[in-house]
């Protein structure tokens, strides 16, 4: 399995001839390698509704025929936009042909902003993911503040990349990611959803070397990683 890191909270997956991404926020975002009009894949997971973690999702999921994977509320408001759809909820598994996606719990909020009416959106439950496919377990935190179920989750699944919010002000800091990187018991951490905007500025290799036992992974933007 190939994972790489895009800038934000945006993470490719390639396994089993299948391309994968999390929360693709590409137009605006001037931290990503990534250009939506070129960007070939199958599948989408969202996070949760805000619009720099659907980004570019409609026109996506349209172009490519993907298939998005997210939130229930979330995917019925992409459904009603034409986008292909499989809903979830918190707690909830399931088995695709390319591996298996569960959601869990993350602590934060969930709207998609129309900003043209200046209508916001409810979009349900944030989540974070847990991926598994090829024996491997990767968990993208979404966007969360720390919370001590993270221990549950550690306890109950072998994680071997996790992908940690670390901007602080919207989402967990540093210091609490660290607490969440001991909790979750991932053997590599990767930082995410840091300097996009001046509000959410942070030292990655700082917090990567503030981790114990040598976990933390700062993957520069379009850097991978196999699994």
């Amino acid at each position: 399995m190939n994972v790489s890191y895009h800038g934000h909270s945006v993470v490719f997956i390639e396994t089993k001839g299948t391309k994968i991404i999390i929360d693709p926020f590409i137009t605006g975002n001037e931290q990503t390698d990534l250009d939506a009009n070129k960007l070939e894949l199958d599948v989408i997971l969202l996070t949760h509704g805000h619009n720099d973690h659907v980004g570019d999702t409609i026109e996506l999921a349209k172009r490519n025929d993907a298939l998005v994977v997210a939130p229930f509320e979330l995917a019925t408001y992409l459904e009603w936009k034409g986008v292909r759809c499989h809903p979830m909820h918190i707690g909830g598994a399931h088995g695709f042909e390319f591996g298996t996606v569960k959601l869990t719990q993350a602590f934060h909020g969930s709207s998609y902003t129309e900003e043209e009416n200046q209508n916001i959106v409810y979009t349900g439950m944030p989540a974070g993911i847990l991926f598994t496919a090829e024996e491997k377990t990767i968990f993208h935190a979404g966007d969360t503040a720390l919370f001590s179920d993270m221990k549950l989750i550690g306890e109950r699944n072998s994680i071997d990349l996790a992908f940690l919010p670390i901007g602080d002000n919207f989402t967990m800091g540093p210091e609490d990611a660290t607490v969440a990187a001991e909790w979750l018991q991932a053997k590599r951490v990767v930082p995410i959803h840091y300097n996009t905007f001046p509000v959410i500025v942070q030292d990655p290799v700082a917090y990567a070397e503030g981790l114990s036992g040598k976990k933390g992974l700062v993957l520069q933007i379009g850097e991978a990683i196999e699994l």
